[in-house]
């Protein structure tokens, strides 16, 4: 079955087609980040403007790319939370409209189940179980995956996730919009250590994280010091250095206390090239796998969308899927309540 995904949770508008049999056809993303720059944020009215522009030149740019017809797709596929609740609505309501239109069944996809998927659209794929850690926007967890729709929370953010943290801190740098991949180019040219700054909750004996103090301590050091372009850099470099310590250590703690030897890796500080070496020296040492999703499918994305309702389809046989066109969206969906 060819699977259509509509992504439209915050700023990326993303869409893609999924065969169940020969892998992903075609994908493409669009982001927002230009929109937004000069607000140092999303602007999610914004946000959901731009979604109406792009969905369906995007998706009739994939259909072309891939020799495909409308009359080809099977299901179509969107993302009904979380996120921002208008830029839910416009994918909920196209998916729906397209899918009421060519009678096929429509899936409403929970936006981390697609995150945390994800890597199984790679090869070689992690079995189940294992260990996941997912930092995506809002979101730091680790969870234990046993299989589709089979999720353990062991541990989640108490406040700040690491990447609003790597946003905010980018921002207090004077860096732009998104914060998350300035600041670890800045940091290239830093040094850690040359400043002092926390690792909150990396002795804890939890696997919970927290990242405001850290952000506040980055404060304390703009206002105590000039911050000239090497004070800025080693800012960055010591910041990103305690993001990847404490995830990197809890990271380890959650693979020995469930004995799983599968670690994998999702969400936009996922693409992080200091988090994926650690890992990666640490897989080497310690005699775990570590899987990352590719680069392009860190960030939020059709594909994931696409592939996510593939997998579901097959294992309920299309029992939660819709075909009256009739739908809602979940800005709030704690992925705990998600069974089987």
């Amino acid at each position: 079955m060819v699977v259509l995904g509509i992504e439209t949770s915050c700023d990326e508008t993303g869409v893609a087609l999924y065969d169940s049999e020969r892998g992903l056809l075609a994908h493409a993303i669009h982001t927002q980040a230009a929109l937004h720059a000069d607000y140092g944020g999303v602007v999610p009215e914004l946000a959901s403007r731009d979604h109406i522009r792009r969905v369906l030149p995007l998706t009739r740019g994939i259909l072309h790319e891939s020799g495909s017809k409308l009359a080809d797709i099977g299901a179509v596929a969107y993302t009904q939370g979380p996120g921002l609740a208008g830029a839910l609505l416009v994918g909920a309501s196209i998916a729906q409209g397209l899918a009421y239109a060519l009678g096929v069944p429509a899936l409403g996809i929970h936006h981390l189940e697609g995150h945390l998927l994800s890597p199984l659209m790679a090869k070689p794929a992690p079995a189940f179980p294992f260990i996941a850690l997912l930092v995506s926007g809002g979101h730091s967890q680790l969870m234990r995956i046993n299989g589709i729709g089979d999720y353990e929370l062991l541990g989640e953010t108490l406040d700040d996730a690491a990447g609003e943290a790597f946003d905010k801190t980018a921002k207090l740098l004077g860096l732009g919009y998104p914060g998350g991949p300035e600041l670890a180019a800045l940091a290239k040219r830093g040094t850690p250590g040359r400043v002092k700054l926390p690792r909150p909750m990396l002795h804890s004996g939890d696997l919970d994280f927290s990242f405001s103090g850290l952000k506040t301590a980055v404060v304390m050091q703009v206002k105590d010091r000039e911050l000239n372009a090497a004070a800025r850099a080693d800012i960055a470099a010591e910041f990103q250095a305690a993001i990847v310590d404490v995830l990197a250590a809890k990271s380890l703690a959650a693979l020995e206390r469930c004995g799983v030897a599968h670690l994998v890796v999702a969400g936009g500080v996922g693409a992080n090239a200091e988090l994926r070496a650690r890992l990666h020296k640490a897989a080497a040492r310690e005699g775990f796998t570590v899987y990352f999703p590719p680069a392009e499918f860190c960030t939020d994305n059709g594909a994931m969308i696409a592939f996510a309702a593939a997998l579901r389809l097959e294992q309920d046989k299309g029992e939660r899927a819709r075909t009256d066109g009739s739908f809602s969206v979940r800005p709030r969906w704690n992925l705990a309540t998600l069974d089987g």
